[in-house]
């Protein structure tokens, strides 16, 4: 059985959207109740995050949008400018807190202390632009954490495969003049944010390096599966990434409210295969998934289940 690390923090609960918002703490309420339920979290290595320095931040981002989102949320300030991104006074902090986990993780598979960490994480992160927050998205975790990898690391070559329902708009946009980082993104369209089609495949010195696989309503296990063959596992032998980060969405779930796919918890369980298989045979095995959307509780705390314990048996 491989070591896989799991963190968490009771301060994500404390980043209050409001009783109604899709991105709600009880969505992580929900996973811990499944893994404590299931008797998973024995099998799981426990982590804790820690703060990311702004610096990070502003590596990535616009330092304008850093001390932006910053000041409304001292401000107490219900929201950002997309008006559907809420925030509360304690959300700048925990988004930083939210980054620091992908560190940890990071530094917890190089040191050999797990062969993969999961982090479940509040706010999400791949809609987040260089200059704005937007859908629920305060700032691109998985982006900084690329950064963090090659900064700290000296390792050149990371993949982010995002299998969240929404294209990561953020994600694309921030990466897309890197030859770098590979972004690939299987999701809904036409859907919410209205990016991500096939045609868009980076620019300038990044033209290649991202993958775009839209894909209509009712799209199920089989359809997705077929994506990863046929199209993303060639570009990664091509790539040949150093390490691998999944932006791990479940709202493409069948149950999910904001989706119209048909994924299971065995099209997540098969997908987190693949996405194994690669790190194992380019990247020594290191890889992190960080959470990004899943709206349905039962849906998503299932699928992180299944995703989790697919990572167990790799």
């Amino acid at each position: 059985m491989a070591t896989v690390g799991l963190i968490g923090h009771d301060d994500y609960l404390a980043h209050d959207t409001g009783g109604s918002h899709p991105e709600r703490p009880e969505r992580l309420r929900a996973i811990h109740e499944r893994l404590d339920e299931t008797g998973l979290r024995s099998d799981l290595v426990a982590f804790e995050p820690r703060l990311a320095d702004e610096r990070w931040l502003d590596m990535v981002h616009d330092p304008a949008h850093v001390a932006n989102v910053k000041s409304r949320c001292e401000r107490g300030l219900d929201y950002m400018e997309d008006f559907e991104t809420m925030i509360c006074p304690r959300s700048f902090d925990i988004a930083r807190l939210a980054v620091g986990a992908t560190f940890e993780a990071v530094d917890a598979v190089m040191d050999q202390r797990a062969d993969s960490v999961f982090c479940a994480v509040r706010p999400p992160g791949h809609h987040a632009e260089y200059d704005r927050a937007m859908g629920f998205c305060l700032f691109g975790n998985v982006v900084v954490a690329a950064r963090y990898i090659q900064e700290t690391y000296d390792l050149l070559r990371v993949a982010i495969v995002d299998w969240d329902v929404h294209h990561g708009n953020g994600t694309q946009h921030l990466l897309d003049t890197d030859p770098t980082v590979h972004y690939f993104s299987i999701h809904q369209y036409p859907h919410y944010p209205g990016t991500g089609r096939a045609e868009e495949r980076g620019v300038g010195s990044g033209q290649g390096f991202t993958l775009n696989v839209p894909v209509g309503a009712g799209t199920g296990d089989e359809e997705y599966l077929r994506a990863f063959d046929a199209q993303w596992l060639p570009a990664m032998e091509a790539f040949k990434p150093e390490f691998v980060i999944i932006s791990a969405g479940f709202d493409a779930h069948v149950r999910d409210p904001l989706s119209a796919t048909q994924v299971t918890e065995g099209g997540f369980q098969e997908m987190t295969k693949r996405v194994q298989a690669v790190a194992n045979d380019h990247a020594n095995g290191r890889l992190i998934s960080v959470l990004e959307g899943g709206y349905d509780l039962v849906g998503l705390s299932h699928s992180v289940e299944a995703h989790l314990k697919t990572l167990l048996e790799s």
